[in-house]
């Protein structure tokens, strides 16, 4: 049995644990990697964020040009299958997974692929494909194994039309008909991908409200946008059963309704992966959903035991993840790099795309904070119009006296990458953060952009 000795081991290479790794390594550390799986990238990269986005961008593009009337000079309209969409996925993970390998061999992190489980604090067993065990021994040990889909053991998730957010990538047809149970941030991403594929999405939320925690409006435009496309959202719904056949699945709710589907898909819940790390050699212990508790300095309740991603519960965000593992080995490495994790933008690419950062309207009159709202619709803007992605809105939140902006938040084409204008002038110290910075600067035109000034100019009017 080999023996290594390092001064930070990380187990994972999502974003987390890729970012922790780099960082180390730059701060002078001697930092090995493990992961399951026999390439780099970890969920993110070959189940979560990139295919998910790479399928809902070249579904996006199908729509585009489906409904631009020019087209119609060239051809019919035109309608690509699952599987097709998938193979423009699958480029996008390859050249993510080589760009990833390139990055550990240029800052010479070694890479282990096997099962880790630790022994003591300092020591990990690392179990490979072949039988063999090897032993790693580090200072500092970063776990960032990131998370999975949660599986209710009374589903049957082997049957082949049954799928959670992960296996749905296998699918190899576009289904007539599909039902998502989960109504959060991936089971509306795939029901506007399935949607967009042309397929009769029902979307089944156990809650009141799509994204509960995103603003009400943002929400509602959404639910609105899914429902004009034909998406059925049920809310409220819990289920009682799903039921697998040779041509069809039945889901029954505690409604007492049943739908019957070509496939189904299971999007409610994750649980971190720690399953497999023998937490009890250490004596840690994950939550009821294979989360581990860390403090503010991303420290477990073992010394030299860190964690950071999916792992550690909220936000859950592959944005989030990056910066985590970064900030955890600037504490390990005492290199300067380390910051708290706060205020993070959301971005959540149903189509159109919402993304938000700060306050929301509940949170500020439940805060009594006395604000004014700014608007921008992209309908009015000239970019939109020749775009053609008209759909959306600008929400600027600020207070009415010192208009410091409190909350951005969009709805519409491009809205992860408008947010980030916003946010910039969010972060400013003191007066540096006011709305009034849109009216005082130059836009460029016709841009997205443009819809700061509308908006703010829309707010600022209400001021008396």
């Amino acid at each position: 049995m080999a023996e290594y000795a390092y001064d930070l081991l990380v187990i994972g290479s999502g974003p987390a644990g890729e970012s922790a790794a780099m960082n180390g390594t730059k701060a002078g550390l001697k930092v090995a990697v493990v992961d399951t799986r026999p390439k780099v990238g970890g969920n993110c990269t070959h189940q979560g964020t990139i295919p998910s986005k790479a399928l809902r961008h070249a579904v996006h593009q199908v729509m585009q040009y489906n409904r631009n009337p020019m087209f119609r000079y060239v051809s019919e309209q035109k309608w690509l299958s699952y599987s097709q969409v998938r193979e423009t996925a699958q480029k996008v993970i390859d050249k993510q997974i080589a760009m990833r390998a390139r990055f550990y061999a240029r800052n010479r992190v070694d890479l282990f692929f096997g099962t880790a489980k630790f022994i003591q604090p300092h020591e990990v067993q690392l179990d490979l494909p072949d039988g063999q065990s090897e032993v790693l021994t580090a200072k500092d040990i970063v776990i960032a194994t990131g998370s999975r889909p949660y599986r209710p053991p009374e589903i049957d998730f082997s049957h082949p039309r049954i799928f959670d957010s992960d296996t749905i990538l296998t699918l190899n047809h576009t289904p007539r008909n599909i039902v998502i149970y989960g109504a959060g941030v991936i089971g509306c991403e795939y029901a506007s991908i399935f949607n967009g594929l042309g397929a009769k999405v029902d979307l089944i939320n156990p809650g009141e409200r799509l994204l509960a925690f995103m603003d009400d409006e943002i929400s509602d435009a959404l639910s609105y946008h899914l429902r004009g496309n034909g998406v059925l959202i049920r809310h409220n719904e819990s289920f009682v059963s799903v039921e697998g056949a040779d041509d069809h699945v039945v889901l029954t709710l505690e409604s007492g309704k049943r739908i019957k589907c070509e496939a189904f898909m299971w999007a409610n819940g994750r649980t971190g992966n720690t399953d497999q790390l023998n937490l009890d050699a250490v004596e840690l212990k994950a939550n009821g959903r294979g989360q581990l508790e860390v403090n503010e300095r991303y420290e477990t309740g073992v010394e030299h035991i860190y964690a950071a991603g999916d792992v550690i519960g909220w936000p859950s965000l592959a944005s989030a993840a990056y910066d985590q593992g970064r900030s955890v080995s600037g504490v390990i490495s005492e290199n300067g790099t380390y910051r708290k994790i706060n205020d993070i933008p959301t971005g959540i690419y149903t189509i159109p795309e919402i993304s938000s950062v700060g306050k929301t309207e509940r949170e500020l009159t439940a805060a009594k904070v006395p604000y004014e709202v700014g608007k921008a619709y992209f309908k009015d803007t000239a970019r939109a119009q020749i775009t053609g992605e008209e759909a959306g809105v600008l929400k600027l939140l600020f207070h009415r006296e010192t208009t410091e902006l409190l909350g951005i938040h969009c709805f519409g084409d491009q809205a992860a990458e408008i947010l980030h204008i916003g946010q910039a002038i969010m972060s400013q110290k003191g007066e540096g953060n006011s709305i009034r910075y849109f009216l005082e600067h130059t836009f460029n035109y016709p841009t997205m952009a443009e819809a700061y000034r509308v908006a703010a100019l829309n707010g600022l009017n209400r001021i008396f």
